[in-house]
C-alpha cells in the first residue's frame, strides 16, 4: 500500500467536513492570555470568521523535544510553563478535552514516521493562551503535536503535508509561536509605534511576510 493509500485509509474513520484553514498565531507574551489588547482582539475576531472545528491540532513552539509525540489523554492539563508573571496568570485553566481518537488517527496518518502517543504533556501556554480567546468555552477538543529539534525543516514540512488531510475532517490546525520571540529585547515604551524595532527584527519580519504572501 502506498503512503497516499495509507493516508486515505486512515482518514476514513473521521467524517468529511468543510475544509478548515490553517492558522499561525504569534502568541507573544503569556500575559496576552489575561489582557485585552490588539493581539487578543485579533484572535477573537478571526475565530468569528471560521466554521467551528470538530477538533484542534496545535503545534506549539513550547513543546520542542527529541522525538515526535502527540498528546493522547482524555483531559489534558493546563501547563504553566513560564516564570516571573503575576499569580493571576498561573491560576488560568483551560479545561478543553483531549481526543485519544484523533491522536491515534494522527499517529497512523504520519506513518512511516514513528509517532509516540503521549499521556504526560497536556496544553502548554503556546496552545492554551491563544486557543482560549478563539474558543473561550473550551468546547473544542485539543491535541498537541511536538516539534522534534533533532530533525531538519524538511522533516516537519513533510509531516505537515501528510497532516493536510485532517483539514477535511473538521480539524483546525494551529501553529503557535513567533517568528521573533525574545521578550527581554522588547522596547515597551515604543512598542506601539509603526515600523519601530531592531533592523534585524524588521528584516526578518518583512522577509517571512514576503514568503507567506507569495505562498513560497
Amino acid at each position: 500500500m502506498s503512503n497516499l493509500d495509507q493516508l486515505y485509509t486512515h482518514s476514513q474513520s473521521l467524517p468529511n467536513t468543510e475544509g478548515m484553514p490553517v492558522l499561525f498565531l504569534g502568541h507573544g507574551s503569556p500575559m496576552n492570555a489575561i489582557e485585552e489588547n490588539q493581539f487578543v482582539s485579533g484572535f477573537k475576531n478571526i475565530a468569528q470568521t471560521l466554521p467551528k472545528p470538530s477538533f484542534i491540532l496545535c503545534i506549539s513552539a513550547h513543546w520542542y523535544i527529541k522525538g515526535t509525540k502527540v498528546t493522547a489523554m482524555e483531559m489534558p492539563r493546563t501547563i504553566h510553563d513560564f516564570g516571573g508573571f503575576p499569580q493571576e496568570l498561573f491560576e488560568v485553566q483551560y479545561p478543553a478535552k483531549g481526543s485519544p481518537t484523533l491522536a491515534k488517527e494522527t499517529k497512523d496518518m504520519l506513518l512511516p514516521t514513528m509517532v509516540e502517543l503521549d499521556e504526560k504533556w497536556g496544553l502548554d501556554h503556546g496552545a492554551w493562551s491563544v486557543i482560549k480567546h478563539l474558543y473561550p468555552n473550551a468546547d473544542v477538543p485539543v491535541i498537541q503535536l511536538s516539534i522534534d529539534y533533532t530533525k531538519p525543516p524538511a522533516y516537519h514540512y513533510e509531516l505537515a503535508q501528510r497532516l493536510n488531510l485532517l483539514r477535511d475532517k473538521g480539524v483546525l490546525i494551529i501553529g503557535s509561536g513567533n517568528i521573533i520571540h525574545n521578550l527581554g529585547l522588547v522596547d515597551w515604551e515604543n512598542f506601539a509605534k509603526d515600523d519601530y524595532g531592531y533592523d534585524w527584527a524588521i528584516e526578518a519580519k518583512e522577509t517571512i511576510h514576503t514568503y507567506l504572501t507569495k505562498g513560497d
